[in-house]
């Protein structure tokens, strides 16, 4: 048997029993995993309906320009059909997204827009805006506006519903999904309690997104509204495909948990899932009272690992963040094993001859020089002695005529590999300010002496 083309393999992804990262929930926890869909995500469900209804109804004719807000994996399913059917795409997506996302949309021929995240919706620069514009200037165009174009939800409700009820054999209990544009869960959610209306709809948010408050209190209250890196889910407004009615609890996750729990996934089930499958199996582990032995959990895994490989599967972007503690020995480490003593500095009025006796006296290779107590420069045995063979009377100069530029400062937690690319021929060392305000000075002998106790 074949396919005719690769839209007709959208959707009947498998179901995985979850067994590790779940051991200390009683209930069964299954995964329903969409990155076997062809791009790889949940939204190409949805972006085959949104075409299909569009044509239909002759909001899209033949030839035609997709031109749509998305963070990327809309854009993926839209992308795809398009190539398909014979239309053009331009999407728009924040500068939040991951590279790979626009990459990845790039690949299939469309045209992407990149917007700033930290702007209103309705600001003219924001994603949604740009799209609206877009959509009137280009001729022949249509825009599905996922968010309230409710083709996204019947959808859900029309094949991931159903494929859930059969693979479960109607015994799901908890549906638990990220909410976005609300698609996804409002339609699975409105298929299970027509089956079964006790099943629980289990709703992720995220710290900085409206939903959970505006489902408790009914407040839309823009002071939830900062901003996050999470992908996915959350937003700062009230989609139409959110159906509050049908989602019986929302559990907010913080982007730290998030991350770190998408990698978890990988770690300890193999299933190399994205940034919304980490909030939402976090979100598990924090609502674990609410299951008990029996129940059938079934967890939406939305969209593939690849599209997060420089983010949360990147060491570097997880310990800039502070969502990963540094194992490796730091600036802070380093000065705590070499022996204390106060750094000697040079003023930038003092004279090179002053500067030579100390490097003398001390046997040194190099002094910080400061100005008003701020270090404003380095001098160094080299520089004087090149400066020297050139011109001797410089010894009765200022060190300003001869000092560089200062050594690079870094603070406590900076790792051992980043200090040590930092320590070149221009610079021979780095500076420190410890808790106390005080400057240390590190060198390539502290570096090794350090790696050495």
């Amino acid at each position: 048997m074949w396919y005719n083309n690769i839209l007709e393999t959208i959707g009947q992804t498998p179901m995985v029993k979850l067994n590790k990262i779940t051991k200390d929930i009683p209930a069964t926890v299954l995964a329903k995993v969409e990155t076997f869909n062809p791009g790889n995500s949940i939204k190409d469900r949805m972006a085959l309906k949104m075409i299909e209804d569009a044509e239909k109804d002759g909001r899209l004719k033949p030839g035609g320009t997709i031109i749509e807000g998305t963070s990327g994996n809309t854009g993926m399913g839209l992308a795809i059909a398009a190539v398909i059917k014979g239309y053009k795409c331009i999407f728009t997506s924040t500068d939040k997204q991951s590279k790979e996302k626009f990459d990845a949309l790039r690949a299939f021929g469309a045209e992407v827009i990149v917007c700033p995240t930290n702007v209103e919706p309705e600001d003219p620069r924001s994603y949604y805006s740009v799209s609206s514009r877009l959509e009137k200037e280009v001729p022949n165009s249509w825009k599905p506006n996922q968010y309230d174009n409710l083709s996204n939800s019947q959808a859900h409700y029309e094949s991931t519903g159903p494929e859930i009820w059969e693979q479960t054999e109607g015994k799901i209990t908890h549906l638990v999904a990220g909410v976005g544009t609300g698609g996804t869960i409002s339609g699975i959610a409105r298929y299970l309690k027509e089956k079964n209306p006790n099943i629980q709809v289990l709703g992720i948010d995220t710290y900085g997104s409206v939903f959970k408050k505006y489902k408790e209190t009914g407040i839309f209250d823009k002071n939830e509204i900062y901003p996050y890196i999470t992908e996915g889910i959350g937003e700062d407004f009230l989609p139409q495909n959110v159906d509050f009615s049908l989602i019986d609890h929302f559990e907010k996750v913080s982007d730290k948990d998030a991350a770190l729990m998408t990698r978890e996934v990988a770690r300890k089930e193999a299933i190399f899932a994205g940034n919304s499958t980490g909030s939402a199996i976090a979100g598990v582990l924090q609502m674990k009272d609410r299951f008990k032995e029996g129940d059938v959990v079934v967890v939406i895994f939305p969209d593939h690992g690849t599209r997060y490989l420089a983010k949360m599967f990147n060491d570097d972007w997880l310990r800039d963040r502070g969502f990963l503690k540094d194992e490796k020995l730091t600036a802070q480490d380093i000065i705590s094993k070499k022996e204390s003593q106060q750094i000697v500095t040079i003023d930038t009025e003092k004279s090179v001859l002053e500067a030579i006796n100390i490097i003398k006296s001390l046997n040194i290779s190099q002094i910080p020089v400061t100005q008003k107590g701020m270090v404003v420069g380095k001098i160094t045995e080299s520089a004087i002695l090149d400066a020297l063979l050139e011109n001797p009377s410089l010894k009765s100069q200022p060190v300003a005529t001869i000092s560089s530029a200062p050594f690079p400062f870094v603070d406590l937690n900076t790792s051992i590999d980043q200090i040590s690319a930092m320590i070149n021929k221009e610079n021979a060392a780095v500076l420190v300010e410890d808790e106390h305000g005080k400057i240390e000075i590190i060198t390539q002998y502290d570096i090794i002496n350090a790696m050495a106790g």
